[in-house]
């Protein structure tokens, strides 16, 4: 997958630089940026070729909230390397996705513990209903540190998938996938547009023993439009231009009464995304949020 570098340069008071570039950030994060570093002068920021667009770059430039603030930038094309290198070899902390209880008894959902294989985990005491998932991330989004990732698998928890199929759609890691097939999923379908996540979410089904329930393509939304086979829950776990564009595919590919979880939004996008769902016969049952990130559950009609 290729991608741009971004040098975001900044002229501004020395004791805002940061704010700015936390805000920065966030507001090209919807162009598509993926990864950011911090300079002392400013911002990189790294985005795929195919989804760069200067339009929205420059909208976000203009309607940063900081007077007398320059910004400009430059792009180049990136050296083909893995950006998540360094992070890859040290691994991620174990993490614990606590599910809450269920309505109808109000007996606690089982807890889902995600790790690396890196780090042990004996010291959490977690019950032996906890549901384990093992992530190798390479290239990858998806190992549960992060707040979408950890409010999706909740709703997944909270709205059952024992005995349904379920569309993973641009699928990182494959870690949404892996943990629905775990939690009883009859049987998964995954894409992504990046064929290293579509590679890595092979690996991770295969260490996770679910490889034989799961399907996996290299794609974006219009390979839906291929397919035949209809699923009680879609799941989407990507920024908000790309949800709004790839809406009407996820949409036509869910069963009569199926679901629809959404997440890699703000809360501020919380109304784009449900009006895209009204028209699209979409209802709201659920909207969660966490630090400022928000995550939606919405129903066939």
């Amino acid at each position: 997958m290729k991608y741009y570098e971004v040098n975001f340069s900044i002229k501004c008071q020395p004791e805002v630089i940061g704010d700015v570039c936390d805000v920065l950030s966030a507001m090209v994060g919807d162009a598509g940026f993926e990864t950011f570093c911090q300079t002392g002068g400013g911002l990189y920021g790294y985005v795929q070729q195919q989804l760069f667009s200067r339009e929205l770059v420059d909208e976000a430039i203009a309607a940063m909230p900081f007077p007398g603030v320059e910004i400009s930038y430059t792009i180049e094309e990136a050296e083909d390397r893995d950006w998540n290198e360094q992070w890859e070899q040290g691994g991620f902390e174990p993490v614990v996705v606590e599910c809450g209880a269920s309505g109808k008894g109000g007996e606690a959902r089982p807890a889902i513990l995600i790790h690396d294989g890196r780090h042990t985990t004996p010291s959490l005491n977690l019950p032996p209903s906890a549901i384990t998932v093992e992530i190798d991330a390479r290239m990858a989004f998806g190992t549960g540190t992060h707040e979408t990732t950890r409010m999706i698998c909740r709703m997944l928890s909270a709205v059952g998938v024992g005995g349904k199929t379920v569309l993973d759609c641009g699928c990182g890691t494959g870690i949404l996938s892996i943990v629905a097939l775990k939690m009883g999923a009859e049987r998964a379908m995954a894409y992504d547009i990046d064929e290293w996540s579509v590679d890595n979410t092979r690996h991770n089904a295969v260490i996770n023993r679910v490889d034989d329930r799961i399907s996996i393509a290299h794609g974006d939304a219009s390979i839906l439009n291929k397919v035949e086979e209809r699923f009680g829950i879609v799941m989407a776990n990507i920024n908000r231009n790309i949800l709004l564009a790839d809406m009407p595919q996820m949409r036509r590919v869910m069963s009569p009464g199926g679901v629809l979880l959404l997440s890699g939004f703000y809360t501020d996008d919380v109304s784009l995304l449900s009006e895209r769902g009204a028209e699209l016969g979409l209802e709201v049952a659920t909207i969660d949020s966490d630090n400022g990130w928000a995550a939606m559950m919405l129903t066939a009609r």
